[in-house]
């Protein structure tokens, strides 16, 4: 199994103003930086290459990243021990910081890749259950012989 992840975030002014120039700059970048860490198999982008025009939420400065991973450490490494850490500290200047959770981790089949719709649906689901084998955070952090028993037990 392979590990899926949603993320969002709501942008504090649009993607085109200056305040976020920054932020939009290094996308390229980062992006790069993603599609080269080891573990990296798949993210989620638009014919420009990144995910910013991709409107899963009626507010237009909603943006989505969505990615697959071998594995939780290979997730990680690339989020807190590559340049990516370094955006991710800068945050609160482009993003409001929400009440809710923002980001979503599950894992799914070898060859599947994710749906947009059912990753907002797990988003969804870790908001109204907390974390759980379905839809879970790095605080749960959920094995994959879990998630198969989850599987399991549907099918049953």
């Amino acid at each position: 199994m392979k590990l899926a992840q949603l993320n969002i975030a709501l942008a504090k002014y649009p993607l085109d103003s200056l305040e976020m120039k920054d932020f939009v700059d290094n996308l390229d970048l980062i992006n790069g930086i993603a599609e080269s860490s080891e573990g990296f198999i798949w993210r989620l982008k638009d014919e420009s290459g990144d995910a910013t025009s991709i409107k899963a939420f009626d507010d237009p400065n909603m943006i989505v990243n969505m990615s697959v991973w071998e594995s939780v450490d290979a997730l990680k490494n690339f989020m807190f021990r590559t340049h990516h850490r370094d955006f991710m500290r800068r945050k609160s200047e482009w993003f409001h910081r929400l009440p809710e959770d923002t980001y979503v981790l599950w894992w799914i089949e070898d060859n599947q890749t994710p749906d947009l719709n059912e990753a907002k649906e797990r988003l969804e689901h870790l908001r109204k259950m907390g974390d759980t084998a379905y839809a879970f955070t790095f605080k749960a952090n959920f094995t994959e012989s879990e998630a198969k028993s989850l599987r399991k037990g549907l099918v049953d």
